[in-house]
């Protein structure tokens, strides 16, 4: 396509192009724009090198013929040097709604076209994935979630890029140390059901398990589990005693390879020691073992943080688990049984989580993994890139499909705040001066601003807002007057955290049916609306544009 551009000498002509896209994704009412610090990356090093160049005249069938001077062409070009190369962008981490523009363009048309496919690539996933993360976080009611993806993502790339952008969306910590180490993102995780399997019976352990008795002051390492086996002792004649039993020795009903498991595992992370109860039983071995284990590192002067649960009834399976700590509480006067983490993963979607607010469960925690870094619920965001400007003037493009219908045109985008705080409604304005029409004047707050529908002449609204957001700033290149520092990721974090807070609740409230459900009614399933609305000069724009370059039908 460049070459076809260079052929006709239009490879050089000023163009505008706008990266967007049409519709929510996952049925919601929000999107969250992400990306923008790879994007940076690729622009500033954005360059044919010579094995490019070769690789490109020898091995590509299409351009076998194309003439030297083209591929001389591609050898020079450069965003640094290229003086009418500008990029105007959305912060990163900042919510936003179809149609309204995440990067701006401005470019050589040549240029700009060369930039399109890896800008979607680097844009749609991040966005996506940080979306799908801030809605699994708001499901999750304040409990911190978890990224567990590594093993689930599509390759390491995606593994990486998943823990990056669903910590900037909300996600506290991420079992990815490889993440951990690139992105400073916290890392946590526990064992796997492999590392009970590996242990058969309490004589592996018996030896090799010491501690360090930090109640007492002669730093010895002292044997683990002799304190564990007698604290399961006194848990089995209290048993006795609760069911009225003789008080013969009952045999040890839970299994001894899971609690020598859990005996090497608290020796190894004795103060962050989280297990895994359910490889076996979870209210019959895993955690009493656990319990006992927990009651052994207490003694020795260390906090057990916790249980995860990974299979069977999440909700009932961690309300027992919470009884039993509560009442430990209780019987023991020791605050730290109140404290326990109870995770609970498997599988876990969006879906799950808002299960999970209308039933009683004991979680506090959420490790989230296969629905969160695949975006299972829907793979794709479908982001687009088009030419809305071609050597000062307008471009369009026309559809039978009014939401596949561009608004042409270099324009301004604001979000109106109202009285309370909240978003009111996004607000695009003309920015391109023709010789038939003169740019729109920025919105004032105070100011009563006429909002009209792009496609529908019915709908108006008029708005008077208490402040105005201009939403893009020019992100490259680095000297513009305008410049930010630049995306990082614990400014993203906080970013989407504050966008979310300005946002009506319905917004952030609304969790469409489930696929399968037939409980909801057909109005339920209609997300709420946000509106993005245009000035009066750019709706009548619009129609000017659409009328100049639809064909007319023609009878006779």
């Amino acid at each position: 396509m460049t070459y076809a551009h260079w052929k006709t000498g239009k490879h050089e002509d000023p163009s505008v192009f706008e990266l967007f896209f049409r519709k929510n994704p996952f049925g919601g009412a929000f999107t969250i724009f992400c990306g923008l610090d790879e994007c940076l990356k690729h622009i500033q090093t954005f360059a044919f090198s010579a094995s490019d160049i070769r690789y490109l005249k020898t091995e590509v069938p299409s351009l076998a013929h194309a003439e030297d001077d083209f591929f001389e062409y591609l050898a020079s070009l450069s965003t640094t040097n290229e003086r009418h190369f500008r990029v105007h962008a959305l912060a990163e981490g900042t919510v936003c709604f179809p149609r309204v523009p995440m990067i701006v363009v401005e470019a050589p048309l040549g240029l700009g076209q060369l930039l399109e496919t890896t800008l979607l690539n680097l844009v749609n996933y991040p966005s996506l994935l940080c979306t799908n993360a801030a809605r699994m976080v708001l499901r999750g009611k304040g409990k911190p979630c978890i990224e567990f993806g590594l093993r689930r993502a599509q390759g390491p790339d995606g593994a990486c890029s998943a823990s990056k952008y669903s910590y900037i969306g909300g996600f506290v910590a991420t079992s990815n140390v490889q993440a951990g180490k690139m992105f400073g993102i916290p890392i946590s995780g526990t064992h796997a059901h492999s590392f009970v399997q590996s242990f058969t019976c309490l004589e592996e352990v018996a030896e090799i398990c010491r501690l360090l008795d930090k109640t007492k002051e002669n730093n010895q390492l002292l044997p683990f589990l002799p304190q564990v086996l007698r604290h399961r002792e006194e848990m089995y004649k209290g048993e006795q005693r609760k069911n009225n039993v003789g008080s013969s020795p009952s045999p040890p009903r839970t299994n001894d390879g899971e609690l020598a498991a859990f005996c090497a595992y608290a020796c190894a992370f004795p103060d962050t020691c989280l297990c895994l109860i359910d490889t076996y039983d979870t209210l019959q071995s895993g955690l009493p073992n656990f319990i006992c284990v927990a009651k052994a590192l207490i003694d020795f002067g260390y906090t057990p943080k916790g249980v995860r649960l990974d299979s069977g009834d999440l909700a009932a399976l961690s309300y027992k688990c919470q009884q039993t700590f509560q009442a430990l509480a209780e019987t023991t006067s020791m605050g730290v049984w109140n404290d326990m983490t109870i995770v609970a993963s498997n599988d876990i979607n969006e879906d799950t989580l808002q299960q999970l607010q209308s039933v009683r469960h004991g979680i506090t925690a959420y490790g989230i993994g296969t629905n969160l870094v695949t975006c299972q619920k829907q793979p794709a965001l479908g982001c687009v890139y088009k030419l809305v400007e071609w050597k000062g003037q307008p471009r369009i493009k026309l559809s039978q499909d009014f939401g596949k219908i561009t608004i042409p045109g270099k324009k301004r985008v604001y979000r109106l705040i109202g009285k309370d705080g909240k978003a009111l409604v996004d607000y695009m304005t003309l920015a391109m001066t023709t010789a038939e029409q003169a740019s729109d004047p920025p919105p004032q707050p105070g100011q009563r601003i006429l909002c009209r529908d792009p496609f529908r002449p019915d709908k108006r609204l008029a708005v008077t807002p208490t402040k105005v957001i201009h939403l893009h700033a020019c992100v490259f290149p680095k000297n513009s007057d305008d410049n930010n520092d630049g995306p990082s990721i614990p400014k993203a974090r906080d970013h989407v955290k504050q966008e979310l807070g300005a946002l009506p609740t319905e917004l952030t409230d609304y969790h469409p049916p489930p696929s399968s459900s037939s409980s909801y009614s057909k109005s339920s399933s209609i997300p709420p609306k946000y509106e993005v609305m245009v000035s009066q000069t750019l709706f009548e724009f619009l129609r000017k544009v659409w009328e100049d370059e639809a064909p007319v039908e023609e009878r006779s």
